[in-house]
């Protein structure tokens, strides 16, 4: 089912592939109705996110566009990235000689500019001056993930910390204490939010005297992971018709 073609950089590792198989296999490799390798499908998704191309636009040499995106929304449904995310930050963190589970998160918001795609859920956000998506996250101190949703760009962050508070203490089994926020965060209803699940947010705030560029203590975490993401041109801004994809 593999055909012989030259390799894209977007590609999945052997290393890559072996750690990801298990959690993208839903049925048997050999099944009757599998007409396509699940790693060149697994390649093309890569593709797509890293290249930011429309679905019909995928080249050739890889698997027909509906095969890859119909095979993406079976691994969207069973939610095969939120395990392995789950479990390689877990790993990665045991590798840096750290608990599993983290006891400090980050949080902040990232605003995406909308597309004809995501127009119509989109909002305007005053402060950026951007009409679009706000992308709400939250990363262990390594810049991990941790938990993700979207709102329209008008939404307040404050009013999302509750939301991304329970959402951290539910993959990681209520072992965050606590929480490094942006002065955007400041007052006692994000406080009061977060501490109902057992989190307090201590807000980080810039020098009085800030001349020029900054580099906050433990800020400036969430910053490199928003900045791994817009390696991925799919994740510069909101292509998709769905907040959940």
């Amino acid at each position: 089912m593999t055909s012989a073609r030259k390799p894209y950089p977007s590609d999945v590792s052997d290393d890559e592939w072996s750690l990801v198989v298990p959690y993208l296999t839903l049925v048997r490799e050999d099944a009757p109705q599998r007409q396509h390798s699940l790693r060149e499908l697994f390649n093309a998704l890569r593709y797509v996110v890293r290249y930011g191309i429309a679905w019909r636009a995928m080249p050739n040499d890889l698997p027909p566009w509906f095969a890859v995106y119909q095979q993406t929304q079976r691994w969207l449904a069973a939610k095969c990235f939120e395990a392995l995310a789950h479990d390689l930050r877990a790993v990665l963190r045991m590798k840096d000689g750290r608990p599993a589970e983290p006891t400090a998160a980050i949080i902040d918001s990232r605003t995406l500019r909308s597309t004809p795609e995501s127009g119509t859920r989109a909002g305007y956000d005053g402060a950026k001056r951007k009409r679009g998506s706000k992308v709400h996250v939250a990363v262990d101190t390594l810049g991990h993930l941790l938990a993700l949703h979207v709102t329209p760009a008008n939404h307040d962050d404050r009013a999302e910390v509750g939301r991304l508070a329970e959402a951290i203490q539910q993959v990681t089994s209520q072992s965050v204490e606590l929480a490094y926020v942006d002065q955007g965060y400041t007052g006692t209803r994000p406080a009061a939010a977060a501490s109902e699940h057992g989190i307090a947010l201590e807000v980080v705030k810039l020098p009085e005297a800030k001349r020029g560029f900054v580099l906050l203590p433990r800020r400036w975490v969430v910053e490199r992971s928003f900045a791994w993401a817009t390696r991925c041109r799919r994740l510069v801004k909101d292509y998709e018709r769905y907040a959940t994809t």
